[in-house]
Formats: structure tokens, sequence, C-alpha cells
């Protein structure tokens, strides 16, 4: 396996080529700004998790047009508003935290293959696992469940409405492709990772398991080993830096509104960047997700930052791990079968 750090480490500073994603950016924003100044109006910033994990439709499909987007944001609105549901679902029981890393790791599993067969780009079930998680780190009650999916499936609905709006006004000239074949050993491997993650964090007493679980899911939807290698460690690193801005960011009280338009700002930055480098978009995401949550559910600033960067490094670790026992695996049997 030596021979792989030399490429790892080249393709870690890498800032690859490409059109800067203006009008992706614009999309995002403006599916996340609206639901949530809603819902700040209303006087109800405890439901902007829903809205934003709605919204997040809108991150699906950036390479497709017409119909084939629509199709595939719709599809990833629908399974975002199932694992929303579900969360709060699974949030409502009074012993939930074990619960919860067995049904994230069900969500996971089945994400992963959706998105394979569909061909989702982002690829794999991240933003499903993200989803899931920071619902249920929150108390809910039963009652809370028509809630969240009327407000998740209106906010998709909007971001689908956004993303798709050029087409609506063209005539639709493309369709949606086929089915791809499943791939059951990536999901499984997904589902694995992400039961062991959660299950240590949850263990350990960590305060928020869902960022170790996110965290090592994130390498595995890359694809090729240098790659997922290279995700692994811009998950560390750029979550690393980011808490550095999200320590200045948190501190002043901003308000609700400030917030709101924090966030959206911070989405819009992310798109520019993430199609060119992994790490430096972690620096804006991270902050993101940390004012999102304390928009939701206020908590301590110092063991917010604390909690967040001891989950990323336990879970892309772990992710990290998978990966390169998975290769070695394969090369054991590859001489075995020489």
């Amino acid at each position: 396996m030596a021979e792989q750090i030399r490429p790892t480490l080249k393709d870690f500073l890498v800032i690859h080529p490409g059109p800067w994603a203006h009008r992706v950016a614009l999309r995002v924003g403006v599916s996340m700004l609206v639901p949530l100044l809603v819902l700040v109006a209303a006087g109800r910033p405890e439901w902007s998790p829903y809205a934003a994990f709605g919204a997040f439709a809108s991150l699906y499909g950036r390479n497709h047009i017409h119909l084939p987007r629509a199709v595939m944001q719709a599809s990833a609105g629908a399974l975002l508003t199932v694992s929303v549901v579900v969360g709060v679902l699974v949030g409502s029981l009074e012993s939930r935290a074990w619960v919860a890393v067995g049904v994230t790791a069900v969500v996971a599993l089945v994400g992963s293959l959706v998105a394979a067969a569909q061909d989702w780009h982002p690829p794999g079930p991240l933003f499903l696992v993200f989803g899931f998680g920071a619902v249920v780190s929150i108390p809910h009650t039963f009652s809370d469940v028509p809630v969240a999916a009327a407000i998740t499936g209106g906010s998709v609905l909007f971001a689908v409405f956004v993303g798709n709006l050029g087409g609506l006004l063209r005539r639709p000239r493309s369709r949606p492709g086929g089915l791809a074949p499943p791939r059951p050993a990536d999901a499984v491997r997904c589902a694995v990772a992400v039961l062991l993650a959660g299950a240590a964090a949850t263990a350990v007493g960590i305060g928020h398991p869902y960022w170790a679980t996110v965290a090592a899911v994130a390498p595995l939807s890359a694809p090729g080993l240098t790659s997922q290698l290279v995700r692994a460690g811009h998950r560390i690193i750029g979550t690393m830096l980011g808490l550095l801005i999200s320590a200045v960011l948190l501190a002043p009280t901003l308000g609700p509104l400030g917030t709101v338009f924090l966030v959206a700002g911070l989405g819009i930055v992310t798109e520019l960047v993430v199609g060119r480098h992994y790490g430096l978009a972690l620096v804006f995401i991270t902050p993101m997700a940390l004012l999102m949550g304390q928009l939701a559910d206020p908590r301590p600033i110092g063991p917010l930052l604390a909690d967040r960067g001891v989950e990323t490094v336990l879970g892309a670790s772990i992710g990290g791990l998978i990966v390169l026992a998975e290769e070695l695996l394969r090369r054991r049997a590859l001489r075995r079968a020489g």
C-alpha cells in the first residue's frame, strides 16, 4: 500500500479545473433562503432543519438538464423527506441513541442502492444520512411528524421548481436514463461504515454521533482508491479549518434572520468550490451546518466545536480504514487467484 501514498498526497492539493457553477450555486442559495425566511417570519426557527434538508434536493442533478434533472431532484427529495420523517419518529423515542445507530445504517444502505441505481449526482447516501442524523439528534414528539413531512416536502417542491425553472420555459429535449445495475457491495460498505462510526461515537458518549456517520460515509462515494483516501483527508482538514471560521461566525448573536442569510450565503460559496476542491468546500460547509443546528437547537459553542472536530476525525478515519481494508483484501484475492 506504500505506493498509494504519493498519488494520494499529490491529489490532496489539486484544484480541479472547470467552469464556475454560478447558476447551480444561485439555485441552491434561493432554494435554501426562501423556505428558511418563511419559517423565521412565522416565528418557528426550530423547524428550519426540515426546510433546509428539503432544500438539499437542489444539490442534485447539477450536470443534467430538463427532465433528467427534475426526476433526479424529485427522487432525491422524496428520500430526503422520508429520512427526515423517520428521524422525527426515532427522535420521539425515549431511548433513541442506539436505535438511531441501527436506523442510520439502514438509511445508508437503502440510500446507496437508490443513488447507484438512479446515478445520483452527487453520488451516495451522504445527505440522507445527514438529514436523518441531524433530525434524530433533536428531541421530538409524534405530533411533529406531519409538520416535518409538510415542511420538508414543501421545501423539496420549491427546490425542484427553482432548479427546473429554465426547463419549464423551454421545451424539454432530453429524457431521464434507465436504471443502472444494483451495487449491493457498495451499499453494504456504506452501511458498515455508518454502523461502526455511529456505534463508536455513541459508545464514547460524544454529543453528536451523526457527524461521525456523515464523515464515515463521505469518502466511500468517491470513485477509486486514491479519490476515496483524498476525500477522507479533505473531510478532516477542511472541517478543522472550517471550525476556525465557525468559532468566529458563531461568537456574535446574529439572530434568526442574520443566520438564515449567512447560511444561504455559505451554501452558495460551497457550490462554487465543491467541484474544484472538496476540502475547500468543507471550510464553508462546516460553519453552514453548525449555524443551521444553532438556529433550530442552540448549544454551547465550545463543546459544539469540539464534538464536530472529534467526530469528524473518528468518522473519516473509519471510512478511510474501510477503504484500505477493502483494497488489501482485493489484492490478496488477486494474488491467490494468480
